[in-house]
């Protein structure tokens, strides 16, 4: 059987993107790292201490006392291990990561829910970006934006992508079509139905899926130290070249304090728990609104 050169193509594929769009990735490149950067500076502009004491008070807020207080006993680990500017060009690195996949996996998402069409599409290309090695994906984003930041950040959002779209087209779809058939006897328009009934009763799933691009955003950011990206990443990378035991293990360890303060800030959120802060519930004008409704009945339609 002859052998089919598909890297070949792809080569040559990728050398035709260089050669006529070198430009425009450039400028990708530059406004990737201004961003990134420039948030990783907010972060460790307020002496360490200071910012460690604001996040374990906005996960009592968010939650209870029990994760602020065993988020500044991390935090505070953190610092004493002196990983703190790295943690924070880490945490820039992923919630930079993390607002880019949302953008497009939430509108992507809501799309698949609502054309099958673009959900025959779309299941095959997440398939593909989830299922990869996450290692593939930084040989094509190196070629086109080079050692850096900006590398890092691109191969950790085609890597976080896929479960912020398949979760928001799941909650959609699993919303109960009674109450959707309701909005519509009552004369919703679609945009309606999908900001005031579908949206808010699929939160909770959409929330575990930005949750879950979180958690492989950062996993991915510490695997892009090897092509550049700073923070915990670039520390790990070291500690293997060097064969530093000791720097790889703080630096692991950062990461883990990281990862399950974000993750458990998010599941709070997507439970629906607020602590001790209390959010007005949103309520569509002159559309369908609803707290949680369960029924047609609990549809309620704005005609004014």
């Amino acid at each position: 059987m002859p052998r089919i050169p598909v890297g070949e193509w792809i080569d040559s594929g990728f050398d035709w993107v260089k050669e006529h769009l070198g430009d425009f990735f450039d400028t990708v490149s530059d406004l990737i790292e201004t961003t990134v950067d420039g948030l990783a500076g907010l972060l460790m502009s307020p002496p360490a201490l200071v910012l460690a004491l604001v996040l374990a008070l906005l996960a009592w807020l968010l939650k209870d006392w029990k994760l602020g207080l065993t988020s500044a006993v991390g935090l505070v680990v953190v610092i004493g291990m002196d990983q703190w500017d790295n943690a924070m060009e880490t945490l820039a690195l992923v919630l930079v990561a993390t607002l880019v996949a949302l953008v497009i996996a939430i509108p992507l998402g809501v799309a698949a829910a609502r054309w099958d069409r673009v959900s025959r599409v779309v299941r095959p290309v997440m398939d593909l970006m989830q299922t990869m090695p996450a290692f593939v994906w930084l040989v094509p984003v190196v070629t086109l934006f080079s050692i850096g930041v900006s590398a890092g950040l691109v191969a950790t959002v085609i890597f976080a992508l896929p479960p912020g779209v398949r979760l928001t087209e799941l909650g959609i779809r699993q919303v109960d079509a009674e109450v959707v058939e309701a909005g519509h006897a009552f004369g919703a328009t679609p945009r309606e139905i999908l900001r005031g009934i579908q949206f808010p009763l699929a939160l909770p799933t959409v929330m575990a899926g930005i949750n879950q691009v979180i958690m492989l955003a950062l996993s991915m950011a510490v695997i892009g130290g090897l092509v550049g990206a700073p923070g915990l990443g670039r520390e790990v990378t070291s500690s293997i070249s060097r064969l530093d035991i000791g720097l790889g293990f703080e630096a692991g360890l950062s990461v883990v304090i990281l990862a399950i303060y974000l993750d458990r800030l998010t599941a709070s959120i997507g439970a629906g728990r607020r602590g001790r802060i209390r959010l007005p519930r949103r309520r569509a004008a002159r559309n369908v609104s609803t707290t949680e409704p369960t029924s047609p009945e609990d549809v309620v339609v704005s005609t004014g």
